[in-house]
């Protein structure tokens, strides 16, 4: 077995490895990651999250996400919209959230631009990007696992050109994973093959 191989978790289910890698990962890897995720809300939080995670592990952002809800007024694109430089400033000695000022600056200013959009705009902009799943094999370990691919370039240039920012390729693919774009759960991961994400 590879290190990059399913492992078995104490309940015996095999699961990808940085799922047991800390007790919170468990039902975040069993019940959201790789889900379908639909709603421009719903992606406003997951896209400014995923920015938010950019040059730190996910579990640090996961440990806080109840506090980017209540600090962001629960990523509702038309609440982030109207915040003000009080609004900022108050993000900014929140310490349940990270306070980086330019991923702040764009969160909000990242609602600004979709608060102009059609609602379910976001929705359909992001899930035109989902790659025909029967053209991907399922990965057997984590190295055949990409960090970029041809439709998360296409996501973030299609979400810069309309103005959205912190959205390279890197943090669009993250997002494609989380949402059920695509289904990077491996081969034999319990994940794979039970919920609306697997096959």
């Amino acid at each position: 077995m590879s290190a990059g191989d399913a492992v078995a978790g104490p309940d015996g289910a095999l699961r990808c490895p940085w799922a047991l890698s800390t007790d919170d990962y468990v039902s975040y890897h069993d019940e959201e990651w790789g889900r379908p995720v639909h709603g421009d809300d719903a992606l406003f939080e997951r896209l400014s999250l995923e920015a938010f995670q950019s040059g730190l592990s996910w579990i640090t952002i996961l440990r806080r996400r109840p506090g980017f809800r209540a600090a962001f007024a629960g990523f509702r694109i038309e609440k982030v919209a109207a915040f003000t430089d009080t609004d900022r400033e108050r993000l900014l000695a929140d310490p349940g959230i990270i306070r980086n000022r330019a991923k702040v600056d764009a969160t909000m200013a990242n609602a600004r631009v979709l608060a102009d959009w059609p609602e379910g705009e976001l929705d359909a902009l992001i899930w035109s990007h989902a790659p025909e799943p029967a053209g991907r094999p399922a990965p057997r370990t984590l190295a055949d696992v990409p960090a970029v691919t041809p439709e998360s370039t296409a996501l973030s240039k299609a979400l810069k050109k309309r103005g959205l920012r912190f959205v390279g390729p890197t943090t669009a693919y993250a997002l494609m994973q989380a949402c059920g774009l695509v289904n990077d759960h491996l081969e034999t991961c319990v994940a794979r093959t039970s919920g609306p994400s697997g096959g």
